[in-house]
């Protein structure tokens, strides 16, 4: 569900962009002024801001700022300003689009659309993820879902898994894994502590027909089909 906030203080405008821009898969949340968007950003996290420059409570430019310095999502800016000083003082300002009053609902729909399309592409391009049956890992998340239900997993279980599934089928040395998962400058570390570990991830995740020893060799997560 992709939420979008809209920070204008028209009420009638705001509710028109509102009863545009809504889909079953999109939620509209709407408000007149900074103070109350500051609360909206930390509580909805939405996907797409749309700011209007001038709000009671103070500038658009500014709070755009504001925004973009806490990483959040892009920002359509909604003014009357047309001067071009405006726009560019806009984009410079880390604007992703500028739509100028008066305009039309089809255009701001398909801008609209457009920076949730690359939002969408970019998240993907960040995220590593491995998906097979009935698990789904998204390691730059640290999100570990089996059937769904999300699975907590330690950090050490969280390196040893993503060194099996990218070497799907493969076996991963004893001595290779240790290397790499114990890697805070230990002279010596236990082989007994990765056995324990993929003892632990085993059990968290039920794979134990998918986390196979290979004895005296290593591990391997066995290659799944279908």
């Amino acid at each position: 569900m992709e939420t979008i906030l809209i920070i204008e203080d028209d009420a009638a405008l705001a509710l028109g962009l509102c009863r545009a821009l809504k889909s079953e898969d999109r939620t509209l949340q709407s408000c007149g002024k900074i103070r109350e968007a500051r609360r909206l950003l930390r509580e909805a996290q939405p996907d797409l801001v749309i700011l209007d420059v001038n709000l009671p409570d103070g500038s658009g430019f500014d709070f755009l700022g504001e925004i973009k310095g806490k990483g959040a999502a892009p920002v359509i800016l909604l003014t009357a300003n047309d001067m071009e000083t405006d726009i560019v003082a806009g984009l410079e300002a880390g604007a992703d689009d500028y739509i100028t009053k008066p305009f039309s609902l089809a255009v701001l729909r398909a801008r609209v659309n457009t920076q949730l399309r690359r939002k969408k592409e970019t998240e993907s391009r960040q995220d590593v993820r491995w998906e097979s049956g009935r698990y789904r890992f998204l390691f730059d998340r640290m999100e570990y879902l089996v059937e769904g239900t999300p699975v907590e997993l330690s950090k050490n279980e969280q390196k040893l898994l993503r060194i099996l599934v990218e070497n799907e089928g493969r076996i991963v040395k004893r001595e290779t894994l240790i290397d790499r998962i114990w890697t805070d400058g230990a002279e010596y570390v236990d082989e007994n502590a990765l056995s324990v570990t993929v003892k632990r991830l085993r059990d968290k995740l039920a794979a134990g027909e998918w986390i196979e020893t290979v004895y005296g060799t290593g591990y391997r997560w066995v290659k799944q089909h279908g």
